[in-house]
């Protein structure tokens, strides 16, 4: 297949995946409340899926890069995501509650898989002056899938029966299956770029010592380190804002119904200036970028601090503007930073760390949020800010002919990214 058709291929696929995922947690509080009467099985259900990704991810990651097919891998990982989350969904109120517990689990270790994993594989399908451009629109394919997924969970649960999300969910991730089983092998991966050599990182000959690899490698890269910080500060702000959208949505804009249509506002601006920065490449580092997108997400949530209606319609837009490309740059510095053979670990370690943070960072909105709505937001801003300072890499001096601190040019881009 030529690399446009296997491009394509591949955002379909991630697409596809990262919808049946974002569907996943809805459809687990949906069915357990449909069928036990009881909010707290649906949430019991949506910890286990959620909290066993901060084990899977490293542990997905070092299986795909030593895997001679790592798209078999990947494909295999999907089946049992979709197996353990139709166990789970479809046994909620009848099985024990320790099994569906299990079940939810279960598929939650291999959860990294459709974000970090899929992701790290973009280098085989692209064509290396069209990465910068894949990145960007994979990027937009997890927002299209948190546009939708929750907007399909509501409607099927409200028109059909309450297990038609989670039926919908595993369709999808199994849609997905055959387009991960077809992605090319390391066969196909680029040499270990200039910059990567430098680091002197170990070469694997474990899993263990892959591992200790991928952590060090992140602990003593200035970029990735950063740029890791910053995305785990920006993630647990976000989780804040998710939490905080009810409260506003029944305080401000008239209804908790509005609040969470103002999460599809913000993935709605997300995905927008994803494809505007697809097809405008920006002439800023990636590192620059992941910083400045922070400062923008904090000062939206400044603005939706102040609980004014049109204000907060504003700050959503402005969120969603931030957020989209901070995604975007965060897989730029990881494709260009990590060798190959410990990219997939260090991009489902940083998918299972953003997890972890925006579960804590939802955590504690969700007990702000009763008492002073305007203080959980102003902790959120606080949480972006803080993220903005974080310092990154310093910029490298090119020397005459030779590729060290530029990005791959896109063609007939010029030297943006």
């Amino acid at each position: 297949m030529t690399k446009r058709y296997a491009v394509r291929w591949f955002l379909a696929g991630g697409a596809l995946a990262r919808t049946g995922g974002e569907l996943a947690g809805p459809a687990l509080l949906l069915a357990g409340f449909a069928v036990t009467g009881s909010p707290a099985t649906g949430a019991l259900l949506l910890a286990a899926l959620t909290v066993p990704a901060v084990l899977g991810g490293p542990l997905v990651g070092v299986l795909l890069d030593r895997a001679p097919r790592p798209g078999r891998l990947l494909a295999a990982a999907l089946l049992l995501y979709a197996l353990g989350l139709g166990l789970a969904a479809f046994g909620a109120g009848r099985a024990p509650v320790a099994v569906t517990l299990a079940c939810a689990a279960a598929a939650g270790l291999f959860a990294p898989a459709l974000a970090g994993g899929w992701s790290a594989q973009l280098p085989h399908v692209a064509a290396p002056g069209g990465l910068p451009a894949a990145t960007a629109r994979d990027a937009a394919t997890f927002h299209l899938a948190s546009l939708a997924g929750p907007a399909l969970a509501a409607s099927l649960a409200a028109w059909t029966l309450p297990s038609a999300p989670a039926t919908l969910a595993v369709t999808l991730l199994l849609l997905a299956v055959p387009v991960a089983w077809r992605l090319p092998g390391p066969a196909g991966r680029a040499r270990t770029s200039a910059p990567l050599a430098r680091t002197g990182a170990p070469a694997a000959r474990s899993g263990v010592a892959a591992l200790r690899a991928g952590l060090r490698l992140t602990a003593r890269n200035p970029a990735l380190r950063g740029a890791t910080v910053t995305s785990v500060l920006s993630c647990a702000a976000q989780g804040m804002l998710a939490a905080c959208a009810v409260p506003l949505g029944e305080r401000v804009l008239g209804g908790a119904a509005r609040g969470v249509a103002l999460l599809a506002v913000v993935a709605g601006a997300a995905l927008l200036a994803n494809a505007v920065l697809a097809r405008y490449p920006l002439r800023a580092t990636p590192g620059a970028l992941l910083r400045w997108t922070a400062f923008l997400q904090g000062a939206a949530l400044l603005l939706a601090a102040t609980c004014h209606p049109v204000l907060v319609l504003v700050a959503a837009l402005l969120a969603g503007a931030g957020e989209g490309p901070q995604l975007t740059a965060l897989f730029a510095v990881r494709h260009r930073e990590a060798p190959a053979r410990l990219r997939a670990q260090l991009f489902t370690t940083g998918a299972s760390l953003k997890t972890t943070g925006y579960a804590a960072g939802a955590a504690l909105a969700g007990q702000l949020s009763g008492v002073a709505l305007p203080a959980a937001l102003l902790a959120a801003a606080g949480l972006h800010l803080l993220a903005g300072a974080v310092p990154g890499e310093r910029e490298r001096v090119s020397r005459p002919g030779s590729g060290a601190g530029r990005v791959p040019d896109a063609p007939g881009r010029g030297r943006g990214w």
